[in-house]
């Protein structure tokens, strides 16, 4: 899990927890539905999988520019988007 930003007095509450799930969905830009935002202790954590390292920055500078007070955890994670290079033994 990587910390992204960690700002701000109190836990977050469940309509910043719904305008993160909004803005992941419905921004243009970041249009990521595959993102969960789920509330932990002080901090919302964004968990997923995206398609690479610069898609999950993007995600990130995205939340932390529209909530600057928000503390935000990272738990998104690359998979990969390429065809495999080796072939796959079954048993």
């Amino acid at each position: 899990m990587t910390h992204h930003r960690d700002i701000g007095a109190g836990p977050p509450d469940e309509y910043v927890e719904a305008e993160i799930q909004r803005l992941l969905v419905e921004d243009p830009a970041v249009a990521e539905q595959g993102i969960t935002v789920i509330r932990r202790e002080r901090a919302l954590v964004l968990y997923g999988e995206v398609e690479s390292p610069h898609r999950r920055e993007e995600i990130l500078r995205r939340v932390s520019e529209r909530f600057p007070d928000v503390p935000i955890t990272s738990d998104i994670g690359v998979i990969r988007a390429q065809a495999p290079t080796e072939i796959e033994q079954l048993p």
